[in-house]
């Protein structure tokens, strides 16, 4: 089967979150099972095309009364990547905007991406699958299902739709239909485009896509209500018949510590030395004192905002340090956040050290040293993090929301449901009782590495969701 996959952002090429690990992963664990799938991204600034060669000239874009001159690059490797080129559009130092704000054009941006999509399924790679990611390839389907709902060229392509965190919608005054092809267009309606009076082309890519599916199962059961669903639990609900959530999956090519690069000691599930060697490094790093290698230290790799619970973890220190813990942190985010966690540190120094901004030979070493992994998010799609932290022997600590209530289980990890730092604390003692009792903390650190969470158990899933698809299932 012939899957294209649209997305805004691949590993390694232009990533901002999970959405580019999954879309960097997946294509190539599909290939095993016998699809033949080819990803379409923008060319961003940054995506450099010294191995690139120009495999289309000219793919113009209409978005009446505005024509956008692209071309189509590749680079080959086990999953082509291919890169839609539009200067104006795309060459820019950011990959949705600058200074902390989006760029004014998003709407025409990743319109055009949509637009470009279905020339390319026209032109170079006719697909049996259209499968987008997020709002940046909402339109994709919108596109297909009305401007060329009578073009036989398309005649059989059936749609998926990913949701990888609906807190994002991308949403635009209604004049944007102006400019994106669509002037005068019924499509802006509650069954439609139209959300609270703005466009938002999330909504597009969920009420037009065949099929419908998010990251983990239990965010796809979160999402249809009005505490996850924000504001789009309704459509969720109407379309629950096709609604499904996969996990993804782990690369663990990059995340073993058996063969880690960054690590002082390499160690496994039958041999765990070396985690104490990769603790030292981890006390070592962020100046803790030597009495940190015999308590519970617990590692924290995150972006800092409220999704990720930022605010939680800032409540919680003083008792957090009160219960015996030491806490190595690592993460940017909003700036009341990186203060909230800077202040963290300057209050109990020696105890809690924090590092601001994103540096991945340090995030491998905080999972590889770490006692404990907490993750108190306030809501996860997903998350990759706890399923790095099993493989590490790094024992879970986290909210049972989404991603996280599907992969941790009791005696590989801890839970806690209320979002309050008296449950997070509670749930710290629960931990620590289990850290004072060396056996029991062994058995928990090897039956959390024995899980699989790797990309071939989630690939199985989408092509069997691909295949439904094809049948009209």
């Amino acid at each position: 089967m012939k899957i294209l996959m649209v997305a805004s952002e691949a590993a390694p090429f232009a990533k901002t979150g999970g959405l580019a690990d999954v879309v960097g992963a997946l294509p190539a664990a599909l290939k095993p099972l016998g699809h033949e799938v080819a990803v379409l991204l923008p060319r961003y600034g940054t995506v450099d095309l010294k191995t690139a060669r120009r495999v289309y000239d000219a793919l113009p874009v209409w978005l009446p009364p505005d024509r956008y001159d692209t071309s189509i690059y590749l680079i080959e490797g086990e999953t082509p990547f291919y890169f839609l080129d539009c200067p104006p559009l795309f060459d820019r130092a950011g990959l949705y905007g600058e200074g902390g704000l989006d760029y004014p054009d998003n709407h025409i941006r990743f319109a055009v991406l949509a637009q470009a999509a279905l020339a390319f399924s026209r032109n170079v790679f006719r697909p049996d699958i259209l499968h987008g990611h997020d709002w940046q390839a909402g339109l994709v389907p919108v596109y297909l299902r009305s401007i060329y709902a009578n073009d036989p060229t398309f005649l059989g392509i059936r749609t998926l739709f990913t949701v990888h965190n609906l807190g994002y919608h991308g949403l635009f005054p209604e004049e944007a239909l102006d400019e994106i092809g669509l002037a005068g267009s019924p499509l802006f309606r509650p069954g439609g485009l139209e959300f609270f009076g703005k466009v938002c082309y999330l909504k597009g890519g969920l009420n037009f896509s065949d099929a419908l599916n998010t990251v983990s199962p239990t965010y796809a059961r979160e999402i249809q209500t009005p505490e996850y669903g924000f504001g789009l639990d309704g459509v969720l609900r109407a379309r629950s018949s096709v609604l499904s959530g996969i996990l993804n999956g782990v690369d663990y090519g990059e995340w073993d510590p058996g063969t880690d690069r960054f690590l002082a000691a390499h160690y496994s599930s039958a041999d765990l030395s070396g985690k104490r060697i990769c603790k030292q490094d981890l006390v070592q790093a962020f100046g803790l004192p030597a009495e940190a290698m015999e308590a519970p230290l617990i590692g924290i790799v995150s972006r800092f905002t409220s999704q990720k619970g930022a605010d939680l973890i800032a409540e919680a220190a003083d008792g957090i340090v009160a219960e015996g813990y030491f806490l190595a942190a690592l993460g940017a985010g909003e700036p009341q956040y990186e203060e909230l966690f800077q202040a963290m540190a300057e209050r109990h120094p020696g105890r809690i050290g924090v590092r601001i901004g994103y540096d991945n030979a340090l995030a491998h070493k905080i999972e590889a040293g770490a006692d404990l992994f907490l993750m108190p998010s306030r809501y996860e799609p997903c998350g990759l993090n706890q399923m790095y932290s099993l493989k590490y022997g790094a024992v879970p600590v986290v909210r049972a929301t989404g991603g996280l209530d599907d992969t941790i289980e009791p005696g590989t990890g801890f839970k806690f449901r209320p979002y309050s730092a008296s449950a997070l604390l509670d749930v710290l003692r629960e931990a620590r009782e289990a850290f004072a009792d060396p056996e029991r903390w062994g058995a928990m650190m090897r039956a959390g590495m024995a899980k699989d969470y790797s990309w071939k158990v989630s690939a199985a899933a989408y092509a069997r969701l691909y295949q439904g698809l094809a049948r009209g299932a």
